[in-house]
């Protein structure tokens, strides 16, 4: 009789990455072990695996724990690998195995390869050269691949597809990416809608109302809508380390589908529509034109909010009241009828999409700022890559930039007005009462805010009547 027959072995398989979703590698992998562990006359008392981990990265991997606590606890005297690159490939996890398998003489084989007695320190070296080998050739392709990766951001190539709104041409390299003719209407629509002043679920319900395919699902959602609106691949810009301390930004190689004045905008957009709704924003405040946010007690400061009561002959009357103590009320229409004249007076004026176009340029001129920047940022990281400046040359260059950078990124954002002109233009001429009337009310409440006007509800005379006096509207600094 053989001597190792008998011997309890565990067999561990694993893969890095499961393509197929299968398991096929590991599956072939404990077949050749347990073929391997019969031709021996070994006594296999656990089978143990971990799919589609990477060991190389340091993710947690419970089949491999659980041999490790097997060999601990002196439960085998053997674990059979197909090779020893399946069992670890980083150093720190190398020394811990050779380390728990020497102080309980467990031993370990390839089906596909030799036998390592680690008891000895011949053994325990011929693990340790192979593991060394295996993480060197880890690194070496982890280095290669991150080389490539910055290559390809700094030409401007996309990591992947881009998606929803260009047709790719070609493949590699040599690949190359045109606007496709609907999907990218469909992203500027969505856009343009959101400007417009309509919510994230009134654009989403438009697009299934209307039968439009979605991208990768069988219907569009808020957070798909939100997403595809907010990518930055819409104005080719790509993004490298995207979060990160390293982050950068490059000129991309596709075409642009939408304005980038207009992409700052809907950014803008949706970032306050985040913020209110992290913050004051109730549930059904765009129902209504002053509620949460716009208007304002003007005893106590406090926000109004929209309550319905019964009239008289019963008839429910929405009413604006103040949130705090309730020092004010005002019925709803009449007020917003004043802010709607006062909104299209206002625009009226010859001076109007003047005073509103200045952000506008001011924005684009910070755009162009923060554009400048980046470049110049991403042209010194290229010169230390090629050796034309060293590492104290480009920590001075970044030093120096860094502070400009970020503040013309927040001029930029400060500068953005949340709204397209175009949703504002119909008002400013002869039509702009029936424009305004048929709006949405969370269209009215976009233009209100990206006007910034404030409106203040002062106490009144007891009794019936509207008296226009006791409403203040205060403007934004012109």
């Amino acid at each position: 009789m053989n001597r190792s027959e008998g011997e309890r072995v565990a067999i561990y398989a694993r893969i890095s990455q499961d393509v197929s979703g299968k398991a096929v590698g590991v599956a072939d992998q404990l077949e050749h072990a347990r073929t391997f562990a019969r031709g021996r006359g070994y006594q296999v008392v656990a089978e143990c695996s971990d799919n589609d981990v990477s060991a190389f990265k340091g993710a947690d991997r419970p089949g491999y724990r659980e041999v490790l606590r097997l060999a601990r606890d002196g439960q085998v005297d053997r674990v059979l690998v197909y090779h020893l690159t399946r069992m670890t490939r980083n150093r720190v996890e190398r020394a811990e195995f050779i380390d728990a398998f020497h102080a309980q003489r467990v031993n370990v084989s390839e089906s596909q390869g030799g036998d390592y007695d680690l008891s000895t320190a011949a053994g325990r070296s011929w693990v340790d050269i192979q593991g060394a080998l295996s993480t060197w050739e880890s690194e070496i392709k982890s280095e290669r691949v991150t080389a490539s990766a910055a290559r390809r951001a700094r030409a401007g190539r996309p990591s992947g597809n881009l998606g929803y709104g260009w047709d790719k041409h070609g493949t590699g390299a040599a690949a190359t990416w045109t606007e496709h003719p609907h999907e990218a209407a469909v992203v500027r629509e969505i856009v343009d809608r959101l400007l417009a002043g309509e919510s994230l679920r009134g654009v989403t319900e438009a697009l299934n109302t209307r039968g439009e395919p979605a991208p990768n699902s069988a219907r569009w959602g808020k957070t798909s809508v939100k997403k595809l609106a907010l990518r930055e691949a819409n104005v080719a810009v790509r993004i490298h380390h995207r979060g990160r301390p390293d982050e950068e930004r490059f000129e991309g190689c596709w075409p642009a589908i939408v304005e980038r004045a207009k992409h700052d905008k809907v950014v803008a957009l949706l970032s306050a529509s985040q913020r209110r709704t992290n913050g004051t924003a109730r549930p059904g405040a765009r129902r209504h034109l002053l509620s949460w946010g716009v208007g304002e007690c003007g005893v106590c400061g406090e926000k109004l909010r929209a309550v319905t009561r019964q009239g008289r002959y019963g008839r429910p009357i929405d009413i604006y009241v103040c949130d705090g103590k309730g020092c004010v009320g005002r019925v709803e229409q009449p007020v917003d009828e004043l802010v709607r004249d006062v909104v299209i007076g206002r625009l009226s004026m010859p001076d109007a999409l003047d005073w509103l176009l200045g952000d506008d340029d001011e924005a684009r001129r910070w755009a162009e700022r923060v554009d400048e920047l980046s470049r110049r940022m991403a042209e010194a990281a290229d010169a230390f890559a090629d050796g034309a400046i060293n590492a104290e040359q480009l920590r001075r260059i970044t030093a120096r930039l860094q502070p400009d950078l970020d503040d013309a990124q927040r001029q930029r954002s400060a500068s953005v007005v949340s709204l397209d002109l175009d949703a504002l233009r119909p008002l400013a001429g002869p039509t702009a009462r029936a424009c305004w009337d048929e709006m949405t009310v969370a269209q009215r409440r976009a233009i209100v805010e990206t006007l910034q006007m404030r409106v203040i509800v002062d106490r009144g005379r007891p009794g019936p009547g509207f008296d226009p006096e006791t409403i203040r509207i205060e403007w934004r600094s012109e």
